[in-house]
């Protein structure tokens, strides 16, 4: 959808993209399918209201919503706030305590395109047992990293299987925030190489485990873990209502024995 399309466009555009008839949108905001009708063909100007009940009814991101107001010719309504700006300092508390209590185990904070913002030394040790040492402020797309082949892939036993339904996630993604961002964000991990082949191919056997684990291996050091995403309950704010938290549980007794030694063994090196 280009940036610059007018209200109807966008209206039409998102009506379009949920998959509804303009009479089942209507019916689902309350108001008549003539003036849906008019909305979607410039007819009708709509009021900040009407924006307002259009984009809750398609439930639309804050980001869209100010957009369809923006196109409709109103004032954004959601602010979209810098993550390090003094307002959010409560919010950054919340997030580093959450990580803080996963310690031993990694956590993460990312934003929607998955850029990483924030990591706990769980984290740390894990991409610095992987990989290495990252260099302070290096700019991290953890999706890049998880589906492209120089990073995780080598020691991701399960790649396939783990990418297979990453990418199924973005897809919803881009479905669900409908910006020509995610969409490229889509395109560039489907060109890596092996990626599109693996949405194709059907599932081989029922499901083993009640979640997709991430089975790591290097050298004799096997790490198997699940993944929860965590988002902020009531965010009013672009930034927050963006934000992800991931955390990564053991899914086996060696795995958790495994990363609290290495958080041990961190402790002593410290306090000697």
């Amino acid at each position: 959808m280009r940036s610059e399309a007018d209200f109807a466009t966008r209206l039409r555009w998102w009506r379009h993209q949920r998959g509804w008839s303009q009479l089942e949108l209507a019916g689902r905001a309350g108001i008549s399918q003539r003036h849906l009708s008019f909305l979607e063909i410039r007819r009708a100007s709509p009021s900040r209201d009407m924006v307002a009940l259009l984009a809750a009814t398609l439930d639309l991101p804050l980001r869209q919503h100010n957009e369809l107001l923006i196109a409709a010719g109103f004032a954004p309504v959601w602010y979209e706030t810098d993550l390090a700006a003094p307002e959010l300092a409560r919010v950054r508390d919340a997030l580093d305590y959450t990580m803080a209590q996963q310690e031993p185990f990694p956590a993460v904070v990312v934003d929607r395109r998955w850029n990483l913002l924030k990591v706990n030394q769980g984290a740390v040790r894990l991409v610095e047992f992987l990989v290495g040492p990252v260099t302070p402020d290096a700019q991290v797309n953890l999706a890049d990293a998880l589906v492209g082949p120089d990073v995780f892939q080598p020691f991701l036993v399960n790649w396939a299987e783990v990418v297979r339904y990453f990418i199924r996630s973005i897809e919803a993604d881009a479905a669900a925030d409908g910006t020509a961002e995610t969409a490229a964000l889509l395109e560039r991990l489907l060109s890596y190489e092996g990626v599109r082949p693996l949405l194709k191919a059907p599932a081989v056997s029922p499901a083993a485990d009640p979640v997709v684990p991430m089975i790591f291996r290097k050298g004799d050091v096997s790490l198997e873990l699940f993944i929860t995403i965590a988002t902020l309950g009531t965010p009013q704010d672009v930034t927050l209502q963006e934000l992800r938290i991931e955390s990564f549980f053991p899914m086996q007794p060696d795995t958790a024995t495994i990363l609290r030694a290495w958080a041990s063994q961190c402790v002593d090196c410290s306090n000697g």
